[in-house]
């Protein structure tokens, strides 16, 4: 705040000489430091709402990549094998060919069709649409929620990024299913394709949304979609560990 002002900070008004901050304004009336006062507060808020909002968004980001706060070598390594292992078993369910169907005679696959038949029923009471589609969604909504969980429940990081890997597992196994709905081929529960003679969920869904000429391209883009979230899911389960790791060895100092 000046200490004298050759002109009204409110009005505007231009005085004839300057006056000092105690003054008051003879056109408008206000107190020159009273006028000063809020806005200086004004600004100092807005710097700190913004200084918190930042570190709140930081510390949300950080949060994810927590470790547990205790946790036992054997637990650890069993963890850092378990990574490992779903690495390599990325690698052979990614590719696999989708637009044959070949995902379909994984074991992960017959881990997802009772979790994707038991959406048709969940979603059964909200409509034709919603309990077709409610198969593939309650698919991928399971695994998802379960490591939202583990997040908020057990704050166990490593464990959502499990769930976040299967979720994007669940992704890549409806991709062949997405990919068959134009020229139908694969053999469906009911033992038929689909096509004429039973209910292909992913026909019915396109056709419905206008997009049954660019069903190849919907599954093609999920198998993409599935295998960049896998990878990610690794990544931030590696990175957990990693931290994990660190915190492990500053005990062991300890000790």
């Amino acid at each position: 705040m000046p200490d004298t002002y050759s002109q009204c900070p409110k009005c505007g008004h231009k005085f004839p000489q300057p006056l000092p901050a105690s003054a008051a304004c003879p056109a408008c009336g206000i107190y020159f430091f009273k006028w000063a006062q809020p806005a200086r507060v004004q600004a100092s808020s807005e710097v700190e709402v913004d200084s918190l909002a930042s570190e709140e968004k930081d510390g949300y980001i950080a949060a994810l990549f927590q470790p547990l706060e205790k946790m036992d070598a054997l637990v650890f390594y069993g963890r850092c094998i378990a990574l490992v292992l779903l690495a390599v078993w990325s690698w052979f369910l990614f590719g696999y060919d989708f637009r044959d169907g070949e995902l379909g005679a994984s074991f992960m696959h017959n881990i997802l069709l009772p979790i994707h038949e038991a959406g048709h029923v969940l979603f059964r009471p909200f409509g034709e649409f919603m309990m077709i589609l409610g198969g593939s969604l309650f698919q991928l909504a399971l695994p998802f929620g379960i490591g939202v969980a583990f997040i908020l429940k057990n704050r166990d990081n490593f464990a959502a990024a499990i769930g976040l890997w299967w979720a994007s597992v669940s992704l890549v196994d409806l991709s062949p299913y997405i990919y068959d709905a134009l020229h139908p081929q694969l053999t469906l529960i009911g033992g038929g394709t689909g096509a004429n003679d039973g209910p292909h969920d992913w026909i019915y869904l396109l056709i419905t949304l206008g997009q049954i000429d660019n069903a190849q391209r919907w599954g093609a883009f999920a198998h993409v979609c599935g295998g960049l979230l896998m990878f990610a899911a690794l990544v931030w389960g590696a990175a957990i560990l990693w931290r994990q790791r660190m915190q492990l060895g500053s005990m062991a100092e300890d000790l």
